[in-house]
């Protein structure tokens, strides 16, 4: 049973392109859209709706207030904000109302992919279970997931590089059909700019992941062609956190 999504912005274009990136993740369901706290009160009162994708700044009431009125009233619906607020207080409260995830716009693909999937994985089936919880299912459930291994990983890749979108990139160079591949072969599977894609493949290069040569076409312009090591799978787990 896929996870029902209700989308809460009240700018169109970004609803639109939330409802784009949410169609990408499996196991979940798009349920509507709404432009205001009050038609998403509505919406809540009258369909059963899992996961709230829910905007702070609106016209009338707030997102925190529509958040903070749900959970007075008993609501069930979880909640990830999506929103431009980045200030302390606004994003103190939304966790103090048991907002599950925070992403700050802009952002790209890989961070609202990866919190989905970590709702998905982590909350959504932990809670719905009717079997006690271990202490390592409410670690998990808490997000205390990142052990020594998990913060040493991290702090191993450069400045300005994100776990997240390294594991995007990833995924898409394991789904290609062929082992000789482009940055546009990878742009081509992972919604992530040419630019940002250069940067991890030749970070993945210098890492001993990947294998670079240079094809040139014909009009004589360099194309960067590249495939896994033979321990690339091996280099790339010390990157990536297992999940």
């Amino acid at each position: 049973m896929n996870i029902k999504v209700l989308i809460v912005e009240d700018d169109p274009m970004v609803a639109k392109f939330n409802r784009h990136y949410l169609e990408q993740v499996e196991g979940f369901e798009f349920a509507g859209w709404v432009a205001s706290s009050g038609d998403a009160a509505k919406v809540l009162a009258g369909q059963e709706i899992d996961l709230v994708l829910l905007d702070i700044y609106m016209p009338g009431t707030s997102g925190l207030e529509l958040l903070s009125a749900l959970r007075e009233q008993g609501g069930t619906a979880d909640i990830i904000i999506i929103s431009a607020a980045s200030d302390n207080a606004s994003i103190r409260k939304a966790l103090q109302l048991g907002a599950v995830d925070y992403l700050i716009k802009p952002f790209e693909f890989a961070r609202f992919q990866a919190a989905l999937t970590a709702y998905r994985e982590d909350y959504y089936a932990l809670m719905k279970q009717e079997e006690p919880l271990s202490q390592e299912q409410l670690d998990k459930l808490l997000r205390h997931t990142a052990g020594p291994e998990d913060e040493k990983a991290a702090a191993l890749l450069p400045k300005g590089l994100s776990e997240g979108t390294l594991l995007s990139i990833w995924n898409a160079i394991l789904q290609l059909q062929h082992p000789v591949f482009s940055t546009e072969d990878i742009t081509a599977g992972a919604p992530i700019s040419r630019i940002s894609v250069r940067k991890y493949l030749a970070f993945l290069k210098d890492a001993g992941v990947l294998e670079m040569e240079i094809s040139y076409g014909a009009v004589g312009r360099p194309v960067y062609m590249y495939t896994v090591t033979a321990d690339g799978h091996d280099i790339i787990s010390k990157y990536i956190s297992s999940r």
